[in-house]
């Protein structure tokens, strides 16, 4: 079962957060490292190198535990190295090939049976020994490698964008991804959130870090680990006062080490703020429903836009603002263990993020409608269009109906509809002066980009909760409960949306935009004054909603034990124009317990995909 505060660690998004700081570092300090490109061998030629010789990381008093980003990377050369990992259903194993590329020449190497068992990277990539000032072992552990982590580019002729997406996905239910690093680059061997805190007291060690043999073996990396000094200090959050203390450290003497990602992540909190960023801006009140709140945002990271439906999970779609990867987790916790936005004195997202940012760093664009309404007459020719699927619920659980309807329970869920395509979903609303609702309109393409066709697909409406406060477009999906004999016993009230790709769902099929724009709701959706919004569903990526709220969440309060489905339906009213409409539902099963007010919810595997 996913408890909130997971999913709130999967917002964390440390991988783009980090980005500039690795390119820079990278760049600056292993240029002359880079292999001769007339004597390397044809292929991809793959190399550990670390970035920096020593690094300084923060253990929270508040949340004690490290997070051994050290600043290793791995560098492809003579060529991008580059995974495709795919399963056919979810009866099917996750496997994966290496795409080597030689002019115009491709190879597909197939990678060991059981290698690869999901989405999150190579498994055991990297071998992580950790000694104390004393010459004592305090630390034997490996991590999994995720290809897309923060990268950037080792040499000045690399290509200057890398083609690939960001990050690993982290859906369950996902169904395939390409993982690379582009020639020229090095992308951080840190396994973000997928890495789990250590406990090091405060001090100094040396971490040796390698390749561990099995990869070596398969792609060809030399045999040369990596040391680092690592000096890991005390902070408490009651010592930064809030933004505005001073770091409360037990090494002082830190401050020769290159700036970590650790204290990177932290810019805008007390002294990392006055570091990294000078002070912290104000959120413009124009933000979104994510800020405004009156707390401090951190001013704008020195990150170039990026994009693609990475780790995301959920930003913007639930009833609590996500807490964005600056906080330490001491703050984050409490936060969410405090409650929904207006019953805690903090607001996670207030201080992280703002129009255009997801995670106070990354840039995600939203798209412009047409400048008015369509004219002519309404038509659907004869292009390519979406193809709307749903996935099974997940993220399941029994919540009660917190102060808001006492003594009930309810049955809580995330449901996510992707777009498997070849065309993107593109839907504008259009709002005629004075009036509450917008006119809804589909847009289709040719070959070449052009819009060539639309037609009336129902309305959207602006919804005012805090931690929406966009525009939805009604009637995208539906969720229901099903009795054991799927017929229907409870609705969801939550048939609007704000469409924005927050999800990877299969980057491998035909027409897959690895770099999607809209991936945030602050510039997807509008504000409450919008006279016209665009809305899109990109191919490969795939919209999740998080249904915990009263009136979204399924009322058990008087259902009995037993079986049940959950099914989501997207779609449900064939408003929408797509290539096929059979395969839009998804069912779920969940078997209910307990008593009133103890309820309980088994979730069985799905196949051979065992998370709830």
């Amino acid at each position: 079962m996913m408890t909130r505060s997971q999913q709130g660690r999967t917002n964390r998004l440390t991988r783009p957060s980090i980005a500039i700081a690795a390119a820079v570092a990278v760049t600056a300090g292993v240029v002359a490292a880079a292999p001769d490109a007339k004597t390397a061998q044809p292929g991809p030629k793959l190399s550990l190198i670390a970035a920096s010789a020593s690094v300084t990381l923060d253990s929270w008093k508040e949340d004690p535990g490290v997070y051994l980003d050290l600043g290793t990377y791995l560098t492809s050369e003579n060529g991008a190295f580059e995974l495709k990992v795919t399963r056919k259903s979810y009866k099917d194993p996750v496997v994966a090939a290496q795409i080597i590329r030689d002019g115009k020449k491709t190879q597909t190497k197939a990678l060991p049976a059981g290698l690869v068992k999901d989405f999150s990277g190579l498994p055991d990539f990297a071998q992580i020994s950790v000694i104390d000032a004393a010459g004592k072992s305090v630390l034997e552990k490996t991590e999994a490698f995720c290809p897309n982590n923060a990268s950037g580019r080792v040499r000045p002729d690399a290509p200057a964008n890398s083609k690939y997406p960001q990050s690993c996905p982290v859906n369950p239910f996902t169904l395939g991804s390409v993982w690379g690093v582009e020639n020229g680059w090095a992308a951080n061997t840190y396994a973000g959130y997928y890495s789990d805190a250590v406990q090091l007291p405060a001090g100094t060690y040396t971490a040796k870090i390698s390749v561990t043999k099995k990869y070596r073996d398969l792609f060809g990396i030399e045999d040369k680990p990596q040391s680092v000094k690592v000096t890991v200090r005390e902070r408490s959050w009651e010592g930064e006062g809030g933004g505005e203390g001073v770091s409360a450290s037990s090494e002082s003497s830190a401050s020769s080490a290159g700036p970590s990602s650790k204290t990177a992540a932290h810019a805008g909190h007390g002294s990392a703020a006055s570091e990294h960023a000078g002070h912290a801006a104000a959120a413009p009140a124009a933000a979104s429903g994510h800020a405004g709140h009156g707390a401090p945002a951190r001013t704008d990271a020195p990150a170039a836009a990026t994009t693609g439906a990475g780790s995301t999970f959920n930003v913007g779609h639930g009833p609590y603002p996500p807490a964005p990867p600056a906080l330490p987790w001491a703050l984050k916790k409490q936060a969410t263990e405090k409650g929904a936005l207006g019953r805690q004195g903090f607001s996670a997202a207030a201080v992280g993020d703002r129009t255009g940012q997801t995670d106070g760093s990354r840039q995600a664009p939203g798209v412009q409608p047409n400048a008015k309404r369509p004219a002519g007459k309404a038509t659907v020719p004869d292009v390519p269009k979406p193809d709307l699927r749903s996935l099974p619920a997940y993220g399941i659980t029994v919540s009660d109906g917190y102060e808001d309807v006492p003594g009930k329970d309810y049955l809580a869920f995330s449901a996510n509809v992707w777009n498997a395509g070849p065309a993107k979903l593109v839907v504008d609303g259009f709002r005629s002066p004075g009036k509450e609702l917008m006119d809804a309109y589909q847009y289709f393409y040719d070959a070449d980009g052009k819009q060539v066709g639309y037609t009336p697909t129902g309305t959207m409406e602006w919804d005012p909760r805090p931690g929406h406060e966009h525009w939805h477009f009604t009637d995208f999906a539906s969720y229901r409960l099903l009795k054991a004999d799927q017929k229907e016993t409870v609705r969801s009230g939550k048939e609007a949306f704000c469409l924005a790709n927050t999800d990877a769902v299969d980057y491998t099929v035909k027409n897959a935009n690895w770099h999607p724009d809209n991936t945030d709701l602050s510039t997807a959706c509008g504000q409450e004054n919008s006279i016209s919004v665009r809305e899109v569903l990109d191919v490969g990526s795939g919209d999740t909603y998080t249904q915990d709220l009263p009136g979204q969440s399924f009322d058990i309060t008087d259902l009995p034990n037993g079986t049940y489905y959950i099914q989501v339906l997207a779609n449900p009213e064939n408003r929408l124009k797509e290539t096929n409409h059979d395969n839009n539902s998804a069912l779920r099963k969940v078997v209910l317990g307990g008593k009133k007010g103890a309820r309980t919810v088994k979730v069985p595997a799905h196949h051979l995909v065992d998370a709830n």
